[in-house]
């Protein structure tokens, strides 16, 4: 009798460490979906803030015009001439542009501050009807065909959006679509930091 309780605390004991390594399986597994679900991808690092932009070049949307003139495109050296910029990736698949972009229209009536775009891994027709039917906020929209532009920027995915000091560096990067209170609490803010002059040099 006693052999065959032994036996069977012994069967009992090998189905518990069996069943261990699936429990903690599990449990990593739900700890890992809740961190994913729970975090915030605009606290996403960028390893970028505060070095100068990659050296990049956004040939033109070909037929896109401001009145009669042709809206250029932009090189990395554009983004070093002084003036604070706002760098935008978007494209015209992609849902949250559509959201965020009434909000780009309206950025861009701020005074000291110049909005560009970046027009990724698009058809230039999709580009040119998304700018034709809700405007185009942009001064200069340059087009990232391959998305090499946008790997050397670190973007992660659409859209993006990066205020760039006046020396080309890179200021503040928002992920994600943009909305009313990041604008407010964070863009200007950041905008209002990097037009502040520094020391000569700087």
């Amino acid at each position: 009798m006693s052999e065959q309780i032994d036996g069977v605390a012994e069967g009992r004991s090998g189905r518990t460490w069996v069943f261990i390594p699936l429990a903690i399986f599990i449990a990593v597994a739900i700890m890992f979906q809740f961190a994913l679900k729970s975090g915030d991808p605009s606290k996403l690092p960028s390893a970028l803030i505060g070095k100068p932009v990659p050296p990049t070049e956004f040939p033109a949307l070909n037929g896109l015009k401001s009145g009669n003139a042709p809206v250029p495109g932009f090189t990395s050296a554009d983004l070093a001439k002084g003036q604070v910029t706002v760098v935008n990736f978007w494209a015209s698949w992609c849902a949250p542009c559509v959201e965020e972009h009434p909000l780009l229209v309206e950025l861009a009536k701020e005074p000291n501050l110049r909005l560009y775009g970046v027009n990724y891994k698009d058809e230039p027709e999709n580009a040119l009807r998304f700018l034709g039917r809700y405007g185009n906020p942009f001064a200069a929209l340059g087009v990232d065909q391959k998305g090499r532009g946008a790997i050397e920027w670190g973007v992660y995915g659409m859209p993006e959006t990066f205020v760039v000091d006046g020396q080309g560096r890179i200021a503040y990067k928002h992920v994600g679509p943009l909305t009313p209170r990041s604008i407010v609490e964070k863009i200007l803010p950041a905008v209002k930091e990097a037009q502040r002059p520094g020391p000569p040099g700087s």
